[in-house]
């Protein structure tokens, strides 16, 4: 006979239910008190990051599905974070694994959630649930742990729901008052690519949509004294530090929703080197006039092909989006693409021929994930001694330069 202590603890059931009609049903994780959370359904196809993923700012108002089936293998750690705590709206897996391994780990992913007040669903056919996205496109949905819902009601919930268009989610996740970023990048620094700064710092002021923490390192760690403002800070105000350079982070939502952000990027336009990632490249494209639409199920994960256009090499990128940029729209705008995804043709990055301004849509920071586009940080700093954006000749040789070092390090005796 089993004993009473060996009997597995009482499961909580938890439905996933999407805009179309369509219900999956599982097992919940982390906070398992009966609610229910509405938020648009996306997929990201990486291996391993979840804990970055999961604090994202650009998360915020999604429910994001991991396509790679066992989530949870290696536990959490407070080294592992992208902001102070968890953005998204829910979190859901094939299979939650039973035990964490890793010596680094404080604790499981299960707990990690609940302190942080999110719900997972587990033990549903994720591979259906991505293809459906992936056919659909990504749609709205509602996870619940309430067992007084009907489906029919959740789903009518799920078509309810204010999606992502037309919303300003930046407002939710950025910093409301200006700091001062000096934490660079320590132990997370990777042997490849080690380029010594010049010793001189560059005063830069960072404008907060929902930035990652790597992001703020990496400045630093290119020889950036970083301010950080929030998103919705006047023009006056980045005049008033006098920066050398002007960075304009991630963030979640429709870019043409953070109107305030716009406006002001319209009004200090030109007057310092501009860098953006992310939501930055969509916010400075609609500042010079270009136009942003919403993909069908967005780009997101750690392997993503984009090839920068001046160099004709091959990045593999980590990437989340749902918005790009109108390609033409840029161009009749004065932007000349620099970057384009090989996937779907999408534009991944411009440079202003006249204005000393540039912009990416993936992360060149991301952590875990590839490095190929650190040089884009390298880049941002010559743009601040040069004053003119960089050509492809000039990324060229940024991106040579890591390389180079890179194989000196890994050839090194």
């Amino acid at each position: 006979m089993p004993s009473p202590h060996d009997t597995a603890p009482a499961r909580t059931v938890c439905r996933l239910a999407l805009a179309d009609g369509s219900v999956f049903t599982g097992t919940a994780f982390g906070l398992t008190t009966p609610r229910c959370v509405v938020g648009e359904v996306c997929f990201n196809t990486s291996m391993s990051g979840y804990q970055e993923i999961l604090t994202d700012p650009s998360y915020a108002g999604q429910i994001v599905t991991m396509t790679t089936p066992l989530i949870g293998n290696y536990g959490t750690s407070d080294g592992d974070l992208e902001s102070t705590r968890a953005h998204c709206s829910g979190f859901v897996v094939r299979e939650l694994a039973n035990r964490e391994s890793n010596y680094r780990s404080t604790a499981k992913l299960e707990r990690w959630l609940a302190d942080q007040g999110l719900t997972g669903i587990a033990e549903i056919d994720t591979r259906a649930l991505t293809r459906k996205l992936r056919v659909d496109g990504a749609m709205d949905g509602v996870l619940c742990t309430d067992p007084g819902q009907t489906d029919v009601r959740l789903v009518q919930m799920a078509r309810d729901s204010a999606g992502l268009v037309g919303r300003n989610l930046v407002k939710e996740v950025s910093r409301s008052e200006p700091i001062a970023w000096d934490e660079d990048l320590g132990g997370w620094a990777p042997l490849q690519g080690a380029i010594p700064t010049s010793g001189k710092r560059y005063k830069v002021v960072a404008i907060d949509c929902g930035a990652k923490l790597n992001i703020l390192r990496n400045l630093v760690d290119s020889g950036c004294d970083v301010t950080v403002l929030p998103w919705d800070a006047s023009a006056e105000q980045v005049r008033e530090h006098k920066p050398d350079g002007l960075f304009v982070s991630n963030g979640p939502g429709d870019p043409a929703a953070v109107g305030e952000t716009v406006a002001m990027l319209k009004h200090v336009m030109g007057e310092q080197p501009t860098f953006g990632i992310c939501l930055g490249h969509q916010l400075l494209s609609l500042a010079l006039g270009a136009e942003t639409y919403k993909l069908k199920f967005g780009h997101r994960g750690g392997n993503q092909p984009v090839q920068n256009l001046g160099t004709g090499k091959v990045e593999i990128t980590s990437q989340n989006h749902g918005f790009a940029v109108e390609t033409e729209s840029l161009k009749q705008a004065g932007g000349e693409p620099t970057h384009l995804n090989l996937n779907d043709q999408t534009l991944e990055g411009f440079r202003h021929a006249g204005l000393p301004v540039f912009a990416v849509q993936y992360h060149p920071e991301a952590s875990p994930g590839p490095h190929d586009a650190r040089y884009l940080f390298d880049c941002f700093v010559s743009m601040m001694q040069t004053g003119t954006s960089p050509t492809g000749e000039q990324m060229d040789q940024a991106q040579r330069a890591r390389n180079s070092v890179d194989r000196v390090l890994t050839t090194a005796p």
